[in-house]
């Protein structure tokens, strides 16, 4: 939100904290891309803001020239709509603004209840969806446990250190690739924009020579690490999840032999035009038996005291995708509608784009059913996986082995191999009984199977 204001000073804008998804109610400030006195035009990065979900960039939409900035890098938890800049036209004399504080923006409001932060938190649709499942639609007389009076706490005169100078601003494909390399991210100098570290700090990188000092008697064999603002999600989502959904899991064998063999024709034919991978065959599977059984397309929802299933007309998959600061379920939209190469780019994008934290929130939030798959780790046979709420159903995949099976030859003597891997779906037992659950199951096998009934 942009708010004019004008009191003592030259004409002036208050930027405010941008809700920059649905359920976004306070954010953290990132490093700021412009500094006080420099020109802005619209669509320019003013400052980097991390939400719930990710690290987004927040894109100013005007002309103007920045005055000066309310909070620093580093501040935590700014509400929704509180000041964070001030914005004058260009011309305008910027020296006056050296003494404009918080108040002279009209002050800050109090941060959101931390029950409200969380029940936004755990929804994965907009609050003003109409659904009682939203949070803004949740009982506001609810009983509320009594907390203890506040007690103010012992200062130690010590500066207060900012969120950056606590653990250093890095950008999420620095941060990756960090991982992978195993280098300590405290000891890395960033020579990117206010001491952002880039993927070539990360690279160039070279540990100190000197020996590790004996460990102080007494002190503590571990380390306690901070959960992030994505890791708090997660962790309230999935717990929500295992809490109020019933899971029950449906396991079968697969046969993959002629789909790696369809695979195989499609991509050598493809000119390199696209590079189709089996979890694309896989997600366009899940959406044919998802049509045929159009229970598991479904949600249980509660709308205006009246409980519903909300049974949806298309099938919109999440992917699960691993990104250095948690899981992403990024949506690939209508792939009842889709070809194999039109999946097979859009997971590739969503993929990308999730593991360098710039997905917009829509792209994330919603669909109608979701795909785990963790074929690509050879350790893991099967697994099973938590139900992404609103959904009533996700599919785990393990990893493809050589299984020896009977031959087809007439003396009977002989083995094949044949490619197989397990699935496991997780259903709710809310809105799918076990025995559609199985007949999902059998559906999306026959298909898989018989692959050819995907191109029809």
């Amino acid at each position: 939100m942009i708010l004019t204001v004008s009191e003592a000073f030259p004409p002036h804008t208050v930027v405010s904290m941008p809700a920059l998804s649905p359920t976004m109610t306070s954010g953290n400030i990132g490093t700021w891309q412009k500094a006080a006195g420099d020109v802005i035009a619209p669509g320019d990065v003013l400052v980097e803001i991390e939400t719930d979900k990710a690290q987004m960039d927040f894109e100013f939409q005007e002309d103007g020239v920045l005055a000066k900035i309310l909070k620093d890098s580093g501040e935590k938890d700014v509400a929704v709509g509180n000041p964070i800049a001030v914005m004058v036209e260009e011309g305008t004399d910027i020296a006056p603004f050296d003494s404009f504080t918080l108040d002279d923006a009209g002050g800050e409001k109090a941060p959101p209840k931390k029950e409200s932060t969380e029940e936004a938190a755990e929804s994965s649709e907009p609050p003003d969806s109409g659904s009682k499942t939203s949070p803004s639609t949740l009982p506001k007389d609810a009983p509320k446990e009594e907390t203890p009076e506040a007690k103010e706490s012992e200062s130690t005169g010590g500066r207060l250190q900012t969120s950056l100078e606590r653990q250093p601003s890095l950008s999420p494909s620095a941060r990756a690739l960090a991982l992978e390399l195993g280098v300590p991210i405290k000891q890395v100098k960033g020579t990117g924009p206010g001491g952002r570290i880039t993927k070539q700090d990360i690279e160039k990188f070279k540990p100190a020579s000197s020996p590790a000092p004996a460990a102080a008697a007494g002190a503590p064999s571990y380390e306690d690490i901070p959960a992030s603002s994505m890791r708090k999600t997660i962790a309230n989502r999935l717990q929500q999840s295992m809490n109020q959904n019933p899971h029950y899991f449906v396991a079968a064998t697969v046969s993959v032999s002629k789909l790696l063999k369809l695979r195989q024709a499609l991509n050598t034919s493809a000119d390199g035009k696209y590079k189709l991978s089996v979890n694309d065959f896989l997600i366009k599977a899940c959406a044919v038996a998802c049509k045929k059984i159009p229970t598991v397309n479904s949600s249980w929802r509660e709308i205006d005291g009246q409980i519903v299933i909300r049974q949806h007309n298309t099938v919109d998959v999440s992917v699960a995708v691993a990104t250095p600061i948690g899981l992403m379920t990024p949506i690939v939209r209508g792939v009842e509608g889709l070809g194999l190469s039109s999946i097979s780019s859009q997971v590739k994008d969503l993929g990308k784009r999730a593991r360098d934290g710039k997905l917009k929130p829509e792209e994330y939030q919603g669909g109608t059913f979701t795909i785990s798959n963790m074929g690509m780790n050879a350790a893991i046979d099967r697994f099973t996986a938590v139900i992404n709420p609103p959904q009533a159903g996700i599919l785990a995949v393990g990893t493809t082995k050589k299984v020896a099976i009977p031959s087809s030859m007439e003396d009977g003597n002989g083995v094949e191999w044949d490619d197989q891997l397990v699935v496991t779906g997780s259903f709710d037992h809310k809105v799918v009984d076990g025995a559609v659950g199985g007949e999902w199951i059998r559906e999306f096998k026959k298909v898989v199977e018989n692959p050819l009934e995907m191109l029809l």
